[in-house]
C-alpha cells in the first residue's frame, strides 16, 4: 500500500487487564516471542501513517519503554474512564490534524496488515465519516453487538452489560477497530455521556451519535473472526500464541521446510531457515539463528542463537545455545552444545 498522508493511529494500550490475574501490564504479556502490543505495532507498520499514537495507563514507563523501537508518540490517560476517554487523551497529538483516524487495540495480536489496508480501501471508497469492524461469532459473550435496523444498516453498539437478552442474542460484534474522520471522532466524543452500567464514555457511543445526525455508518465485516478477538485471560493467550505460530509454521512449510509436526515445532520470527530442511517433532529454534538447506533436527532439539550449517544433521534432544555448526557436520543426540558470542 503506498504512502497515505492524511492518516493517524490510535492504538489503545491503556488497560490493567484484571482477567489476566497479573500485575503485568496486559499489553507486555509475551505471545510468540513479543509482547502482544508489538504485534499490532507490526501489523500497522506497513501502514505508513503520520502519526502513531499509543495511549498509555496501567505500568505506562514500562510499556512506553518496550515501544523505543517504533516509531510512535505516546500519552497517558490518568483515569480508565473508558475506551472514548482513551480516545480523547490522543486528541492533542493530533490537534490541527485533518484525515482519516484509525483506532485499535493493543491487544489484538491476531490481527492481520492485509485486513486492516482492506478496511482502509472500503472506508475511502464508501466516502463517510465512520467505518466500522464487525465480525459473527457463535458465542458472542462479552462482546458489543452490532444492532442494525431492517435494511441491514447500522444503528448502534451496545455492549455486553448494557445489553437486553434479546440483544445478546445477535452474533454479530463490534471488532474494536474503526476508521473515523478527525473532525467527527473528537466531535462526537465530547458527546458522549457517561450514563451507562459502568459509568465510562464509550468509544462505541460515536456510532449512534452519527446515526441520530443521518451520517450512515459503513460497516466492514471480516469473515476470520479470530483476527479481531482480544486477548483478556491466559487461555486466550495461549490460543493467540498458537495461531501465530500456524501461521508461521505454514509459511515455512511453504517455503519449502518440513515439519512432521508443526503444531509441536516453534520457531522465532527472525530465524532464517533455508529450503529443505527437516524438523522433527518438539524443535525449537528461537532468537537470532539460521538453518543452512537440507539441516535436520531431530525431535526435541532446542536451539538458541546459533547458526547451523547446509547438510548438519542434530540428534535427538541435543540443546545448542550461541554455537556455530559446520556444514555437514554430525551432532550426536543429548549433546549440549554452548559457546560464547564472539
Amino acid at each position: 500500500m503506498g504512502q497515505q498522508t492524511d492518516l493517524f493511529l490510535i492504538i489503545l494500550a491503556a488497560g490493567k487487564g484484571t482477567r489476566m490475574r497479573s500485575e503485568q501490564a496486559k499489553v507486555l504479556h509475551q505471545i510468540f516471542y513479543a509482547p502482544m502490543l508489538h504485534h499490532v505495532m507490526e501489523a500497522v507498520k506497513p501502514l505508513k501513517s503520520d502519526i502513531t499514537a499509543v495511549v498509555l495507563g496501567h505500568q505506562k514507563e514500562m510499556v512506553a519503554e518496550s515501544l523505543v523501537t517504533y516509531d510512535a508518540v505516546s500519552c497517558v490517560q490518568r483515569e480508565q474512564l473508558g475506551t472514548g476517554h482513551a480516545v480523547l487523551c490522543a486528541e492533542p497529538l493530533l490537534a490541527g490534524k485533518k484525515g482519516t483516524v484509525m483506532i485499535l487495540c493493543g491487544d489484538t495480536p491476531l490481527i492481520q496488515t492485509e485486513t486492516l489496508e482492506q478496511m482502509l480501501v472500503a472506508h475511502k471508497k464508501h466516502g463517510g465519516p465512520l467505518t466500522m469492524m464487525s465480525t459473527l461469532l457463535d458465542f458472542p459473550a462479552n462482546y458489543g453487538r452490532v444492532i442494525v435496523n431492517d435494511a441491514g444498516l447500522v444503528l448502534s453498539i451496545v455492549e455486553e452489560k448494557d445489553a437486553t437478552s434479546e440483544q445478546k442474542a445477535i452474533k454479530e460484534i463490534n471488532a474494536g477497530i474503526y476508521c473515523v474522520d478527525s473532525d467527527f471522532l473528537f466531535s462526537a466524543l465530547k458527546q458522549v455521556s457517561r450514563n451507562n452500567s459502568q459509568g465510562e464514555v464509550y468509544l462505541t457511543d460515536i456510532v449512534a451519535i452519527a446515526t441520530k445526525q443521518s451520517i450512515p455508518v459503513e460497516k466492514y465485516m471480516i469473515s476470520c473472526s479470530s483476527e479481531v478477538l482480544g486477548v483478556n485471560s491466559r487461555v486466550e493467550l495461549a490460543e493467540a500464541h498458537h495461531e501465530l505460530q500456524r501461521r508461521r509454521n505454514r509459511q515455512l512449510m511453504l517455503d519449502g521446510v518440513t515439519m512432521y509436526d508443526p503444531a509441536s515445532i516453534s520457531v522465532a520470527p527472525e530465524v532464517e531457515i533455508g529450503q529443505d530442511v527437516i524438523l522433527f517433532p518438539g524443535v525449537h529454534i528461537t532468537g537470532h539463528s539460521s538453518i543452512g538447506q537440507k539441516a535436520v533436527l531431530e525431535n526435541g532439539v532446542l536451539v538458541k542463537n546459533c547458526r547451523i550449517g547446509e547438510n548438519a544433521w542434530i540428534g535427538a534432544y541435543s540443546y545448542l545455545e550461541q554455537c556455530s555448526v559446520p556444514a555437514g557436520k554430525v551432532i550426536a543426540p543429548h549433546s549440549v552444545i554452548r559457546e560464547e558470542t564472539r
